[in-house]
C-alpha cells in the first residue's frame, strides 16, 4: 500500500549549496515528489553564505540531479528525470543568504516562515555549526511549534568527535529543543536492506530461533568504498575512518542484527532495544584495543582501472598524515544472546570494490557423517549474507551433495534474493524514508542521544590506544592492510572476500 503524502511544511536546509544537499537530499526529495509523497504545499528554503536566489539554486540543483541520473554507479542512478515532476518541485525552491552565526539570519527566517508554518530545519552544514544553529533557532523562537503543526530539527553526522564532545552537543541542543523535536539522522537506516534485517529476523520462524550464541559462530560487517577522500580531505584528515563510519553507520547495522525483539514497532520500543545493544558492547583495555584492531592508510594504486593517488597527496591532507583510511575492529557484546560471539567490523576507502554487507556465519555442523577412509569431505559452515549496497538483497550459502555415483561429496551452493528482481525497486539514496518519517514525526529510524553516547564510549578505547603508533599502508585497489587479515586469521577465521 502506498503511503499518503506527508503534511504541508517547509524544509529549511542550512548548507543548501553543499555536497550533501546536491548528492543526497535533493535526489531523495525528487524521489518523494515522483512517488506522490510530498504535500502540494511542500516548499524548500535554502540557507547558505553564498550569493544566489531561488531560481539560481533550483537551476544548479537540477543540473546536478540530471548529472547524477546519468551516472549508473551513483546511489540515485534512475533511468531519467521526469521534467514535469522536477519543474513543479523547482518552482517551490527559495533561497536566503545568511551567516549561520548571525541572529539577523534567523530573524529574517522567522519572518519568512511566519508563526503558523510547520517546518523541518535540516542541518546540512559543517558540524562545527550544529550547536550554534540550534541555539539561534531557540533564541529566535523558531523552535516553538505552532498549534496543530510542528517544528523539527534534523542533525547530520558526525555527532561529536568523541564521547566528551557528543555529550556536550547533546546537552547543548536539549537546552533549546525537547527530544521529540530532535532527529539525529543516519542515512544507512533508510536503506531497504538495513530495515529488512528486522523483517528477516522477526517475521521468519526459520531464523530467529537460531539467532544466538548457540548457533552463530561470528558476525562480519563490511562497508568498503572504491572512492578516496576526493574533496573531503580537510574534514577527513581530522576524522579518519573510525570516526567517519564506525560509531554511526556500522554500529546501526550491528544494532539491527544484535537487538532483542521489541515488544512493538513503536519508535521508543525499537530505539530502546538498540540502545541496550550499544550499552552492552564490551569496553576493552588499552592492550586489548591494540590487539583487537587494525588500521591502514592507502598508498597510490589502481582502482577500477583508474590511477588513485595516495591519501597523503589528496587536497587538504597533511603530507605526513597518520590518519587512518581503513579500520577493522573485533567487538564483543556482553549479554546472554551474544556472549562469546565476536563481531568483526571493517570499513575503508580506495578498496577494490564498493560493498556494504553483513555476514552471519553459522557454527559448523558435526562432521562425523562426512568422514571417510580417505579423509574428511568438503564441508563449510552456512552463511547468511545481507547485501546493503549495491545489489540489495540476501544470499543464503549452504552445502549440497555434488551430483554423481561417487561417495558423498559436498559443494557450497547459494539461494539468492535481490530486491530489484522481486520488487522492481527503484534506486534510492536512503534519505527518502527518513525525510518522510521526519515529516510524519516517526523517530523509529533516528538515533537517540544515549545511543550516540554509548557508541562513542565503545570506540573510545581504540581511539585512545591509537594515539601511539601509526597506521600501516595498503595499496589502493586492494582488500586493505595485512593487519586486518591477521585480526581474523588468529581466530581461525577469514573475511568474506570483496568481489573482483
Amino acid at each position: 500500500m502506498a503511503s499518503p503524502a506527508g503534511p504541508a511544511c517547509t524544509l529549511v536546509i542550512f548548507g543548501a549549496r553543499g555536497d550533501l544537499t546536491k548528492r543526497l537530499l535533493v535526489p531523495a526529495i525528487y524521489n518523494l515528489a515522483h512517488a506522490g509523497r510530498l504535500a502540494k504545499d511542500f516548499t524548500i528554503l535554502g540557507v547558505d553564505h553564498g550569493q544566489c536566489d531561488g531560481p539560481g539554486l533550483a537551476k544548479d540543483l537540477g543540473d546536478f540531479l540530471r548529472q547524477l541520473a546519468s551516472d549508473k554507479t551513483s546511489e540515485f542512478g534512475i533511468a531519467k528525470i521526469d521534467a514535469n515532476v522536477w519543474n513543479r518541485l523547482a518552482a517551490k525552491i527559495g533561497y536566503q543568504i545568511g551567516d549561520f552565526e548571525d541572529p539577523a539570519t534567523y530573524k529574517r527566517l522567522a519572518e519568512t516562515l511566519g508563526a503558523d508554518r510547520s517546518a523541518i530545519f535540516y542541518l546540512a552544514a559543517a558540524p562545527r555549526f550544529f550547536g550554534e544553529i540550534v541555539d539561534q533557532l531557540g533564541k529566535a523562537g523558531l523552535a516553538r511549534e505552532p498549534k496543530g503543526g510542528f517544528r523539527r530539527v534534523v542533525i547530520e553526522k558526525p555527532f561529536g568527535d568523541d564521547l566528551a564532545t557528543a555529550k556536550a552537543l547533546n546537552r547543548r541542543i536539549l537546552k533549546s529543543l525537547p527530544e521529540p523535536q530532535i532527529f539525529r539522522i543516519d542515512h544507512f537506516l533508510g536503506k531497504e536492506t538495513v530495515r529488512n534485517i528486522m523483517a528477516t529476523r522477526f517475521a521468519n520462524g526459520v531464523f530467529e530461533p537460531l539467532w544466538n550464541r548457540l548457533h552463530i559462530d561470528w558476525v562480519e560487517i563490511t562497508a568498503a568504498e572504491t572512492v578516496g577522500v576526493e574533496d573531503r580531505g580537510g574534514y577527513y584528515d581530522k576524522a579518519g575512518a573510525l570516526r567517519d563510519m564506525v560509531p554511526n553507520h556500522l554500529f546501526q547495522i550491528l544494532a539491527m542484527i544484535a537487538m532483542e525483539p521489541p515488544n512493538s514497532f513503536d519508535p521508543e520500543a525499537v530505539r530502546s532495544e538498540k540502545s541496550r545493544v550499544f550499552e552492552a558492547i564490551r569496553h576493552v583495555r588499552h592492550d586489548r584495543a591494540l590487539e583487537d584492531s587494525a588500521r591502514g592508510q592507502y598508498r597510490a594504486g589502481t582502482v577500477a582501472g583508474r590511477h588513485m593517488p595516495a591519501y597523503r597527496a589528496s587536497p587538504g591532507v597533511d603530507p605526513k598524515s597518520d590518519t587512518e583510511t581503513y579500520v577493522a575492529l573485533k567487538l564483543e557484546i556482553d549479554n546472554w544472546r551474544w556472549a562469546g560471539v565476536p563481531f568483526y567490523l571493517r570499513t575503508g576507502k580506495a578498496l577494490k570494490a564498493r560493498q556494504t554487507q553483513a555476514v552471519i556465519r553459522a557454527k559448523a555442523a558435526p562432521r562425523t557423517l562426512f568422514q571417510v577412509g580417505r579423509g574428511e569431505r568438503h564441508s563449510t559452515p552456512n552463511s547468511l549474507v545481507m547485501r546493503i549496497q549495491p545489489n540489495e538483497g540476501l544470499t543464503l550459502l549452504f552445502d549440497a551433495k555434488r551430483p554423481g555415483p561417487e561417495e558423498l561429496d559436498l559443494a557450497e551452493v547459494s539461494m539468492d534474493f535481490r530486491y530489484a528482481d522481486f520488487f522492481g525497486a527503484e534506486p534510492a539514496t536512503g534519505y527518502e524514508t527518513l525525510l518522510y518519517d521526519c515529516m510524519i514525526g516517526d523517530q523509529t529510524l533516528f538515533k537517540r542521544g544515549d545511543d550516540i553516547e554509548y557508541a562513542w564510549a565503545a570506540v573510545m578505547p581504540f581511539l585512545d590506544a591509537w594515539k601511539e603508533g601509526a597506521p600501516s599502508f595498503y595499496d589502493a585497489g586492494g582488500e586493505g592492510p595485512a593487519s586486518a587479515e591477521k585480526l581474523m586469521s588468529r581466530d581461525g577465521r577469514a573475511w568474506r572476500p570483496l568481489p573482483s
